[in-house]
């Protein structure tokens, strides 16, 4: 015998009745306690162990050799990496070119440049002055309008940019490319369709749509620029690597001094990596909703979620509640 519809909303349980019971992650909290034994015994161990130095590192950090080597440092990064992302560009686009001589070049290009180590690439610029010792601009096989010195016209500072800057091209390029063809071809079409050149829909449409992808590998590749330039060590430029080594190649304090560089290096990535996080929140605006949570939204996010949990017993009732 059929009830009729009072009975069956008669029959269902109470909301008041439903019980929510929250999910327990033991394996969570035992996991978080190894880490944070682990991180504690470690911080221990290096605070009490007196080869450290602290008294040292804290005398060095902020020195005015080691400052001057991180503003050369910090010059160095942007100087090269901005010599990087322009070549990158263009090598990119030739590399996804119909001319076959242009996509060709560039490909030899990036072949060189990735098959060969960076740490030789400035020592063939260091030495450059022993394979051309004058510079000459004019008119290709014809008559040269500048003589330059080699030697006098590539500083150390310009060699390690031109070695650092031509060899982050070639990975650039790459990293270009495949912000380019992860664009969809009829984003290309469409624009062709309302009479935008090659060049108007690449610079219009696709890059700022490739952006997307580009950034997050770019500032991976800032933030390796930014360790590569100790590699000016093997060229006598004086960065914050040379620095650091010429002063303890005067006193023996090569532990403390190698603290204090790498705290300056991660002082600088960190700042680097802030700026790549809001970088990326920033392009993301046209591919979401909702912009990725600020660092401090997460923080607040985590404390108070507890306060403010959307599964509670109330919001339980009421989804389970029938609807007459």
């Amino acid at each position: 015998m059929a009830l009729p519809p009072g009975d069956l909303i008669a029959a269902e349980p109470a909301a008041e009745d439903i019980q929510a019971v929250p999910v327990r992650h033991v394996g969570r909290w035992i996991a978080a306690l190894i880490v944070a034994v682990i991180a504690v015994s470690i911080i221990h161990s290096m605070a009490t162990n007196p080869n450290f130095e602290w008294g040292l590192v804290g005398h060095y950090l902020f020195d005015h050799r080691i400052t001057h080597g991180v503003v050369v440092t910090i010059e160095l990064t942007i100087a090269a990496q901005a010599l990087g992302i322009v070549l990158g560009v263009v090598i990119a686009i030739m590399r996804l070119s119909p001319n076959p001589i242009v996509s060709g070049g560039s490909w030899l290009y990036v072949l060189f440049f990735r098959g060969t180590p960076v740490l030789v690439q400035l020592l063939f610029w260091s030495f450059i002055g022993a394979l051309y010792r004058t510079i000459s601009l004019g008119i290709p096989f014809g008559p040269a309008i500048v003589n330059l010195d080699s030697n006098s016209l590539i500083t150390g500072f310009l060699t390690v940019v031109l070695g650092l800057g031509l060899n982050e091209g070639a990975y650039m390029s790459e990293v270009v490319r495949a912000g380019i063809i992860s664009v969809d071809e009829g984003q290309t079409e469409a624009a062709h369709s309302l009479g935008m050149s090659r060049l108007q829909t690449m610079r219009r449409i696709v890059l700022p749509q490739a952006m997307r992808v580009i950034i997050p590998p770019t500032g991976n590749e800032t933030i390796s620029m930014l360790k590569t330039t100790s590699l000016a060590l093997v060229v006598s430029f004086t960065e914050l690597t040379t620095a650091a080594v010429n002063i303890y190649s005067n006193n023996f304090q090569t532990i403390p001094l190698l603290i204090v560089i790498s705290l300056w290096y991660l002082a600088i990535t960190s700042v680097l990596y802030v700026g790549q996080y809001y970088l990326e929140r920033h392009f993301a605006r046209g591919s979401s909703r909702e912009l990725p949570p600020t660092p401090w939204q997460r923080v607040r996010r985590g404390v108070f979620s507890a306060r403010h949990d959307p599964l509670s017993v109330g919001a339980v009732a009421d989804v389970a509640r029938p609807h007459a």
